[in-house]
């Protein structure tokens, strides 16, 4: 590893340590702190996010990838309201997930504890730099912040306008820290940083994600790609299902909760799909169908195999009808990435059934795919949408951000060959005091 990489990354473990026993309150006024940092040096982000945007329209890139880049005043106003957001959530440190006391007398508590040091490797947007930086902080942890290079000098500035408030506060300022260098070579020192780093979180699209989780022996949390489905069943209110879809496609499609494929039962196809067709393409829309669907629209691109594995984030969608609810959800768990599924139906048995064979971290009945979402679900903010299955699933709010710890308190306990003694010959001196 190279001497920069291990500077930061050691920084970051030894802040980490220091951060890890602090109560809510120097949290909260530190994450104030570095709001309040960010509306006061709001022109100095903006100054180096211009260099950005202006490297990137020399590049070619797209304007629509150029607004997600780009701040402003305004913009970093929000972000700074982001982050007091935050400071205004429940501390999950320390919470008591379960305890109890044993029959020998020992009590026995699981409390909330931070991961640690948590590397995130995401793309774009650099208000992913203080949205991460602020989750971690809160939750505990040091993080070691590894964006696009497309968006180098905004992330610098916004980090570096971080550590110096953070220096005013009882929060290490150390705790935050930009991975140096914006080559391939830097992620890959963050990936192999086992025993630095706990934890690895990437997010972006899905080369990204498969990137990271392949190469990475730092432990991975996979969010974001969703290649979301809607499945109107046989049962279904047809209106209602042509609002519920179009909803889920078009409302936002660039996010990762928006739909990306509809099946709909074939007993209710000749119904639905007309007036699902028409709903789309008004809604702007560019419908992938199998033979059954394109014999209903002339608008009909014929559907491929690629088209059904697409997380598309446009305004198109890979349609196709099928003969039971079973068989929707065969395709479900061909294609499906496990974010989110959702049925459309009026019936109790077949909402059941679709809940319980459908493998996702959510599953929506007679609900639009995108309300998966750490603030929908009255989490506050979130660090991604988790995939997988182990640790955290679906969107991660600060509990997802900790891992737990076992305390056992006794009053003298030895274990022997026999069961529990305690040590009574001791008396008050194996008691907690004040």
């Amino acid at each position: 590893m190279s001497t920069e990489f291990l500077r930061v990354a050691q920084a970051a473990r030894e802040a980490a340590a220091e951060l890890a026993p602090l109560p809510r309150a120097p949290k909260d006024r530190a994450l104030r702190a570095v709001a309040d940092a960010l509306v006061a040096h709001a022109a100095e982000i903006v100054e180096a996010n211009a260099k950005d945007v202006e490297q990137a329209r020399a590049q070619g890139t797209s304007e629509a990838m150029i607004d997600r880049l780009r701040l402003d005043e305004a913009r970093i106003a929000k972000i700074a309201d982001a982050v007091r957001e935050v400071a205004d959530l429940p501390d999950p440190v320390g919470e008591v997930v379960r305890g109890s006391t044993l029959p020998n007398g020992l009590e026995l508590r699981q409390l909330r504890v931070p991961l640690g040091v948590i590397g995130i490797i995401y793309e774009g947007r650099p208000n992913v730099t203080v949205d991460a930086a602020a989750l971690c902080l809160k939750s505990g942890n040091a993080v070691l912040l590894r964006g696009s290079s497309s968006a180098y000098s905004s992330n610098t500035a916004l980090v570096r306008v971080m550590q110096d408030a953070l220096e005013a506060t009882e929060v290490p300022a150390g705790a935050v820290q930009l991975v140096p260098g914006q080559t391939r070579d830097s992620v890959k020192e963050l990936m192999r940083a086992r025993g630095l780093v706990d934890v690895l979180i990437p997010r972006g699209g899905a080369s990204l994600i498969n990137s990271v989780v392949e190469e990475s022996t730092v432990p991975v949390i996979e969010t974001g790609v969703g290649n979301c489905h809607v499945y109107v069943d046989a049962e279904a209110d047809v209106d209602l299902a042509v609002q519920i879809l179009v909803n889920a496609k078009a409302q936002r499609p660039s996010v990762c909760n928006a739909a990306e494929t509809f099946l709909v039962h074939e007993g209710v196809a000749d119904t639905f799909v007309p007036k699902a067709l028409e709903a789309l393409a008004e809604a702007g829309v560019t419908v992938h169908g199998d033979e059954r669907i394109t014999r209903h629209g002339s608008g009909v691109v014929p559907v491929t195999e690629d088209d059904f594995s697409t997380e598309y984030l446009s305004l198109d969608i890979a349609a196709a009808v099928v003969g039971s609810l079973e068989e929707a959800v065969a395709h479900i768990r061909r294609y499906g990435s496990g974010h989110t599924d959702a049925i459309v139906t009026r019936s109790q048995q077949a909402a059941r059934r679709f809940v319980a064979l459908v493998d996702s971290a959510a599953v929506a009945v007679n609900a639009s795919t995108r309300f998966t979402d750490g603030g929908e679900f009255g989490f506050g903010a979130e660090i991604g949408i988790s995939t997988q299955k182990l640790h955290a699933r679906g969107p991660m709010g600060l509990p997802e951000l900790t891992s737990t710890k076992w305390v056992y308190t006794g009053d003298g306990h030895m274990r022997t060959s026999e069961g529990t003694v305690m040590a009574a010959a001791y008396g008050d001196r194996a008691r907690l005091t004040e």
